[in-house]
């Protein structure tokens, strides 16, 4: 990877620092692990003019997770409730936040979950060859997560369309475009928050959107705002690294067929190899922070006010913490994988997250012999800010 593809974004000011790598060049696109593990093994720090300081192994990740005090999370100009805060904006809203992912309410899902899985699968394996992404994994994201809710269907709906033209203007570092979809987002949520019936409600903890509108923050009630961003979180900002889980895993267990058939022996098994598959490939790139005073990294000395890029995926492939990080083993020490992050800002979603994922895969494995790629399709891999698969094309049967 040289840096000759890394270029100022428009407006930027000069940095002192030369790009070192560009995590947008072609070679990174095309193999992101590969290019991510080089990066850890001989610049585990490095600058580019997209991402500020890239930080690829485990240990300074781990550090840097465990100081929010000295990286802060509060990195844009854009309302982000509550993993756009810190203490203490971070702390009143997130008790909000893991209010929403209790046992009780989680139990409540899951039957509903599993019918939804149970009957997407069984269309399926009647199909016999699909395209999982775009047939299963996107809609059943977009599904779990806007239900979870208790939203309408018509939003569920809007808000895949939405999703996949916001993952679109990302990649293409289309500002207005993101601007325009940010104004659209929040008028959905309006308009979704104004047609709910009015008056009491039978059961409103039922109802996971009905509750939010009835929470408070620091005396008062929730503003439309925050609840669009709530809502923008739980369902928008979920869909992309969900979807691409659920692709992950299934090719992994697709190109892995004896692990495929131990699981559908050993189901009780199926979280544990969960967590390992998305440890070798993970679903999320990247989390973003900003020094609030100068430090040190790998020996880098980094400036207050700079960018920090967390790289999830390559610190979950660190070999000083994972031996032979390619090799899939139920051994691993659970409590060493940052999948799910760590500290304050730990996903408070993972509950929902896991057993959205548990339900799929049990009922794939219940209802299939087996799944393999599809010989007659092209397995294309997605691109930032997606991880996985754009394109997964199966047989089942």
């Amino acid at each position: 990877m040289n840096s000759s593809g890394a270029s100022m974004h428009k407006g930027e000011k000069a940095h002192p620092h030369a790009a070192e790598w560009d995590p947008l060049d072609p070679e990174v696109q095309n193999d992101p692990l590969t290019a991510y593990d080089r990066m850890r093994r001989t610049r585990p720090v490095a600058y580019s003019s997209r991402w500020g300081w890239s930080v690829f192994r485990h240990h300074e990740v781990r550090s840097i997770l465990s100081a929010p005090e000295t990286f802060s999370n509060a990195v844009t100009r854009h309302l982000a409730v509550p993993n756009g805060m810190d203490p203490p904006e971070h702390t009143e809203y997130r008790r909000i936040v893991e209010a929403c992912f209790l046992p009780e309410r989680l139990a409540r899902f899951e039957a509903r979950c599993r019918k939804k899985a149970r009957a997407w699968v069984r269309r399926l394996v009647l199909k016999g060859r699909v395209e999982f992404v775009q047939e299963a994994a996107l809609p059943f994201a977009a599904w779990t997560q806007s239900n979870y809710l208790g939203c309408p269907t018509w939003f569920q709906n809007r808000l895949l369309r939405w999703t996949l033209a916001h993952q679109q203007a990302v990649r293409s570092g289309n500002r207005r475009e993101l601007n325009r979809l940010g104004m659209r987002f929040q008028q959905l949520v309006i308009e979704m928050l104004e047609s709910r019936p009015s008056g009491p409600v039978a059961d409103p903890e039922e109802n996971l959107t009905t509750w939010l509108l009835r929470q408070s923050v620091w005396g008062r009630p929730l503003s439309y705002e925050e609840l669009t961003s709530l809502v923008r979180n739980f369902t928008a900002g979920e869909i992309g690294s969900l979807s691409s889980a659920l692709g992950i895993v299934i090719h992994f267990l697709a190109t892995h067929p004896d692990l495929q058939q131990h699981l559908r022996a050993h189901p009780s098994r199926i979280p544990c190899a969960v967590e390992e598959i998305l440890r070798i490939h993970g679903p999320l790139h990247i989390s973003r922070r900003i020094t609030t005073r100068p430090v040190v990294l790998c020996g880098r000395q980094i400036a207050r006010g700079e960018r920090i890029t967390i790289v999830w995926i390559a610190a979950n492939r660190d070999e000083s913490v994972f031996p032979q990080p390619d090799e899939f083993r139920f051994d691993r020490n659970p409590e060493s994988s940052l999948l799910w992050g760590a500290g304050i800002h730990a996903c408070p979603g993972a509950p929902l997250a896991r057993l959205q994922l548990r339900l799929f895969l049990e009922e794939l494995l219940s209802q299939t012999r087996e799944w393999a790629l599809d010989p007659q399709g092209l397995v294309t891999r997605a691109t930032y800010p997606a991880s996985g698969f754009s394109a997964l094309p199966l047989r089942l049967r």
